[in-house]
């Protein structure tokens, strides 16, 4: 399909239409020292071979072993098993984007049918969508869906939720008049309970937190849902590094009402920044306040299983003022992966997979802070990250680290001040002992 551009006419009908004389006025929020005032500055237009070429001498510049990285804060690097590519590319699965015909997307259908169900199993509530962007967003959502089903304006988030996810939180609600007020932490890492108790009223609709936390410190979901239901509010609980999950109790069966996070994790390559699959689930009481889509399980009049969409309350299929969401796209693909890769390690081997995960952080930490200046910044049990805290500013540190071929961690000093000195480092199942043992020597020369 060939691509036709508007006319002049077009444009001038468009930007009558929606209240505007130019361009320029319809782009004015945008500060004008970032706006691009000329042409891209782009080489001239090259065949496919000369494209093919140039990109194939870039790619031979790439070194991909240059780095040894610690680096996680929401982007994990774990194994995926090779049956996850190839079962992923098959046709039945691939081939329908959108399953609004039942009949031709059974594949599809049944793909989102399993993922909503290990999605439930995972975090212990009885519904599930499929699916959103990524965990921020979802973040977003589930303040949003809280206040739906509350109809009260004060939202207690998490300081030490993912910073990247309160910028998202903040962008949904800034319009809207709600009140969204930061939980402090306290030395364990986890949220201090006397901010809780002095923030949280019977105007509160949620109190969302993050668990393992944005500084791997494990909540105590149990105590923050009691509060929350004490006080006529939900709780709300963002999990993104769901292998956690494989060891930790499901959220849900402590007193969760919303769940939600990112799947990356689950068989999602790193990728310069996506894509990435967000997860929602909730209890049965809060479906039609669930955002997304939710696909079922039914037969057909000659008594087969087979699947449909159950409900869909997107803004493009019912009354706008009616919808959820407005999210457009189910992230299929990115679905389709995550089933294949939960159901290819089952329960035990999620279960193992985590336990690798805390057994190499365990000696990581240990041999960590045995460098002298080193030490825990928060003594809170942790999963796969921690946050140590050094003799000098982590960037000046994590500098010397990377001529030695390291990304030794995530400094917290832009999104936490006084934490200048704080890194969060994250171990997986992909860090050997000789990895670690690497970064520990790396580490004692630079600090000397």
């Amino acid at each position: 399909m060939s691509y036709i551009p508007i006319s002049e006419k077009d444009k001038k009908e468009m930007l009558a239409r929606i209240g505007v004389d130019s361009i320029e006025q319809l782009f004015s929020c945008i500060p004008e020292n970032i706006r691009l005032k000329g042409d891209l500055n782009l080489p001239a237009p090259l065949s496919e071979l000369e494209l093919l070429e140039y990109f194939e001498e870039k790619g031979r510049k790439n070194s991909y072993e240059k780095y040894l990285s610690f680096l996680g804060g929401g982007a994990y690097d774990h194994f995926i098993p090779a049956v996850v590519d190839y079962l992923s590319s098959r046709g039945e699965f691939l081939t329908p984007y959108t399953p609004y015909q039942p009949e031709v997307s059974q594949g599809t259908l049944q793909v989102i049918f399993e993922f909503q169900t290990l999605i439930c199993q995972l975090t212990g509530l009885d519904i599930a969508n499929a699916s959103l962007y990524d965990g921020a967003t979802g973040a977003a959502e589930a303040v949003l869906m809280a206040y739906r089903i509350k109809n009260k304006k004060r939202l207690l988030v998490a300081s030490n939720l993912n910073p990247e996810y309160r910028q998202v939180i903040y962008t949904y609600t800034k319009n809207l008049g709600l009140e969204v007020v930061e939980l402090p932490y306290e030395v364990t890492g986890k949220i201090d309970k006397k901010g809780l108790e002095s923030s949280l009223n019977f105007e509160t609709s949620v109190i969302l937190c993050q668990s393992p936390n944005y500084f791997g410190v494990i909540e105590d979901i149990k105590s923050l849902a009691d509060s929350a239901h004490q006080h006529d509010a939900l709780l709300a609980v963002v999990i993104s590094e769901p292998v956690s999950l494989g060891l930790l109790e499901a959220p849900g069966k402590l007193g969760a009402d919303i769940v939600t996070g990112e799947a990356q994790s689950f068989g999602l390559p790193l990728s310069y920044g996506g894509p990435y699959l967000g997860f929602m689930a909730c209890k049965k009481d809060f479906v039609r306040q669930l955002p997304g889509r939710i696909a079922g399980q039914t037969v057909d009049v000659e008594g087969r299983r087979g699947f449909v969409l159950t409900l869909s309350t997107r803004e493009q299929h019912i009354r706008r003022e009616k919808a959820t969401s407005n999210i457009c796209t189910n992230q299929a693909y990115c679905a389709l992966r995550a089933t294949i890769y939960l159901e290819t390690l089952g329960r035990q081997g999620l279960k193992k997979l985590a336990w690798l995960n805390l057994q190499k952080t365990a000696y990581a930490i240990e041999q960590l802070t045995s460098i002298p200046g080193v030490s825990r910044k928060f003594n809170g049990p942790v999963f796969n990250e921690f946050v140590l805290e050094f003799p000098e500013a982590w960037e000046k540190i994590n500098q010397r680290l990377e001529e030695k071929g390291i990304l030794g961690g995530l400094g917290l000093g832009k999104h936490y001040p006084g934490l200048e000195k704080c890194a969060l480092i994250t171990v997986t199942e992909k860090h050997s002992k000789e990895k670690i043992d690497r970064y520990v020597q790396a580490l004692k020369e630079v600090l000397r």
